[in-house]
């Protein structure tokens, strides 16, 4: 802290002005041109400003020393004034004149290394390429370590405190939730990822969900002209070996660019928890092993073309192919509360084989002229294929494990297929000395599931028909938006609003008995609603190294698809996981106010009041037994602080982040022991520190810490933490990088949670294999003409992100 304040106050003693101005080659103005003050003896990075209209810039309560001034514009070669000394007197820099660049560099190699966490107004950004610690790990455990971000025992994540994060796929919201969602991130290897954004303050022109804000994964890119791409291989081991591997390829012209990578993933991982459940005068103290296997295969393929040079016409398909297995064995001493007696124990398996396989494809458009129109058309089809076949025997034993009493043997065939279909089109242009954005999607989302369970017998089984159901779902949203933002004189406004119309239809169909004979029922439920979704952000920048902003944001978030279906899905005898048809959408309202300081220190207060959250409960049935399901249950206050800031030297470079909130959770339901009124006060601190020893060779340590927090609204967790340490060598001239790293090097990520909720008591902890070594090697090869592809979103929307989603159940992770 003392070493932040002195960085901070250091510029405020002797201080003078440095101003100066930025034209080209033929004496025109440059405006907005990214300008540097550095120090003379080491050109460490002193202030940051950018020219004005008339292409000027001013440096105001600038120390005494020597200095020198950096220039950076799109389409020019860097600019640098001569040394200067500033006394006592205030400094006019002569005028600083950018050249275009030559078509040979003469053998000179210019490395442009971005910081690993850039952080600005409206969002956060984890450059992940830069970092050595990312090496071997997938997306999941890149988020869990991101600022800010958190991920609780059932894989569900929290941004800021705030569940319901929408996460986007470049730009597209995955068509995922909950344990799918999980599963398929995880799928995603740091070799793929390039950047991650944690956008809090998302305008009107984004997806209306997500009360949390928005985490947009960005994959690699290739940024050449000619035939290059890249290849890599990683080997990772704890408990089992894992494996992975990639390439890309990439062919760009001038009128056409063609792209594909392909990367394949074996994974062999082991969890283990246990869950101490009490309710009425009986404990249950379930102690598990799961080992899960998966064989991923991921593919991405498109081309570009340019038309002419206004128009793009553009096809992307991109696609997983997953099989994956899993095992379970746990341990259950039943026992009677009074006596503490064990009177029977429980041996239960869960056997399950299942695929993941999803096909997306994507044509677009794309119109931009030199006036400042631009209008971007796409659309989308998306197929999702589910397929789960699980066994589950539960053997019950005598308190001395040496006769069996009884057997219950179950099989549950799941088959679920989603059809996914959307349009979007965006346009802007100048307006009013401003910017105006317009736009409009539509989308419909057809899923179904046909949900078998069978009572298995030593020579046969049987359909279970009233525990077997179908379930169809239906939706459409159509939603249009307008934004509007100004630079006025030191102060930019941005306003938009955001119009959503939901239409939905649900469909469960199974048995019932209706005296002595089975009779069908179909509990249909439709829902259509129209929510209006204004956002609205002032930022006062009238001096850019001192910066001020307002925000405001309404959102909503809707239930994942199998989150309303009401079918029972067994986890053990005494415990089941069932949807909600009557859960409700959640809507959150936020308000903010971030400084950025230097465009080093950042500082963020929010308020967000959330109603009818979705809280995910184990509720009571037949007196011992237990459901998992969710309700719009309680509201949340949540107060939020969070500051960030770099810090750069010769040698070495860091950042760091402290989020501190207070969540209040509150029921409103009657009922005494179903009556939630939980508060607690979390901190998260995070820190990456980064040394580079020789051109060649560097070293990382990073690390997080999160205190104790509340999970989906009716768990209290206890605190965590972690330390990752990692080396990276250069090598073959700078074409392969070999990365070697240790996650988790004191072995203490492992989490607990204890929840009391409708009579009964839950104890809860369990871990995985978070201690790692990583190993990955790197190799790009091919042209090395820098040329950035185009980025591309999609308009497959938020109803993809819900797809067979909801958060998982105790246990279930």
């Amino acid at each position: 802290m003392l070493l932040t304040l002195a960085l901070l106050t250091g510029f405020c003693a002797g201080a003078q002005t440095i101003s100066g101005s930025v034209k080209d080659a033929e004496g025109k103005t440059v405006t907005n041109a990214t300008v540097s003050l550095l120090r003379a003896k080491d050109s460490v990075l002193v202030k940051l400003n950018v020219t004005d209209k008339d292409g000027a810039y001013k440096f105001s309560n600038a120390k005494p020393g020597n200095y020198l001034i950096s220039v950076a514009y799109v389409g020019f070669d860097k600019g640098y004034s001569k040394t200067f000394e500033l006394g006592t007197d205030a400094v006019t820099v002569p005028a600083i004149a950018l050249a275009k660049p030559t078509a040979q560099l003469g053998g000179v190699t210019v490395v442009a290394k971005k910081p690993m966490v850039e952080v600005k107004a409206d969002k956060t950004i984890v450059n992940v390429e830069n970092s050595i610690n990312a090496v071997g790990n997938d997306a999941m455990e890149l988020l869990r370590k991101s600022p800010g971000v958190l991920v609780d025992k059932d894989d569900n994540l929290s941004l800021s405190g705030k569940n319901g994060v929408q996460i986007y796929i470049d730009g597209k919201p995955s068509p995922l939730t909950g344990k799918d969602l999980a599963d398929y991130l995880r799928t995603i290897q740091s070799s793929q990822v390039e950047s991650i954004e944690l956008i809090t303050n998302p305008s009107a022109k984004f997806e209306a969900a997500g009360n949390a804000g928005i985490i947009n994964i960005k994959l690699k890119k290739n940024r050449s002209y000619g035939t290059n791409g890249s290849a890599t291989a990683g080997y990772n081991i704890g408990t089992y070996a894992k494996y992975n591997a990639g390439l890309s390829l990439n062919n760009r012209g001038k009128k056409v660019n063609l792209f594909g990578n392909y990367n394949y993933n074996k994974n062999l991982n082991e969890n283990f928890f246990h869950l101490n459940r009490s309710i009425s005068d009986t404990s249950f103290d379930q102690h598990s092993t799961m080992t899960q296997r998966s064989n991923t295969h991921g593919f991405k393929a498109g081309a570009d073309y340019y038309a002419t040079a206004r128009s793009t016409f553009g096809v992307m398909v991109n696609g997983t192919l997953s099989d994956n297995s899993s095992g379970t064995r746990s341990l259950t001493p039943i026992v009677y509360i009074p006596t503490g007696e064990v009177n029977r124990l429980l041996l239960a398996r869960n056997i399950a084989d299942g695929k993941r396989n999803n096909i997306n494809g994507n044509v677009n458009y794309r119109f931009a002229d030199t006036s400042g129109h631009e209008l971007n058309v796409d659309g989308d089809y998306g197929w999702y294929q589910i397929r789960s076949n699980q066994l589950q025997p539960n053997y019950y034993y005598t308190p001395d494990n040496a006769h069996l009493i009884n057997q219950i043997v179950y099989n549950m065939i799941a088959p679920t297929d989603i059809n996914l279909y959307s349009l979007k089109s965006d346009y802007e242009q100048n307006f009013k000395k401003g910017r105006l954005g317009l736009g409009f999607k539509t989308s419909y989302v057809k899923t179904g599931n046909d949900f078998q369970r069978y009572n298995v017998y030593s020579s046969s089984k049987f359909l279970d028909t009233l525990r077997s159901n179908n379930f169809d779902y239906k939706e459409n949203i159509n939603a249009v938006y307008a934004n509007y933002n100004r630079q006025l004189k030191g102060v930019m406004f941005q306003v938009g609003l955001r119009v959503e119309n939901t239409n939905s239809k649900g469909e469960s169909n199974g048995y019932k008995m209706l005296g002595n004979d089975y009779a069908t029922y179909d509990s249909t439920f439709k829902r259509h609603y129209t929510d209006f979704f204004p956002s609205a952000a002032l930022t006062f920048n009238k001096n850019p190294m001192n910066q001020l902003t307002f925000s405001y944001s309404r959102r909503i978030d809707r239930p994942a698809y199998q989150d309303l279906n009401p079918f029972e899905f067994k986890l053990d005898e005494y415990t089941y996981q069932k949807g909600n048809t009557q859960l409700t959408p959640q809507y959150t309202n936020s308000f903010s106010v971030t400084h950025m300081y230097k465009y080093f220190l950042n500082t963020t207060l929010s308020y967000s009041h959330v109603s009818d959250v979705f809280a995910q409960l184990v509720d009571t049935a037949d007196k011992s037994k237990s459901f998992i399901t969710k309700k719009n249950l309680a509201t949340q206050n949540l107060v939020n602080l969070n500051i960030s800031a770099p810090l750069t030297f010769k040698w070495y470079s860091a950042f760091i982040n402290v989020n501190s909130s207070y969540s209040h959770y509150k029921s409103t339901d009657p009922s005494p022991d179903r009556n939630i009124n939980l508060d607690v006060v979390n901190f998260n601190f995070y820190a990456q520190n980064t040394f580079k020893l020789t051109k060649t060779f560097s070293t990382e340590i990073s690390g997080f810490y999160s205190s104790p927090s509340i999970w989906q609204g009716t768990f209290k967790s206890k605190q965590m933490w972690s330390v990752d340490a990692g080396v990276q060598q250069q090598v073959l001239k700078g074409k392969g990088t070999i990365k070697a790293t240790v996650s988790d090097v004191f072995l203490t990520m492992r989490w607990a949670a204890t929840s009391d909720y409708a009579g009964q008591h839950i104890r809860a902890n369990g871990g995985w294999e978070s201690r790692l070594l990583k190993l990955n090697f790197t190799y790009r090869f091919g042209s090395n003409q820098v040329k950035a592809a185009r980025q591309r979103k999609t308009a497959a929307d938020e109803e993809s992100k819900r797809v067979n989603g909801g958060g998982g159940g105790i246990g279930n992770n």
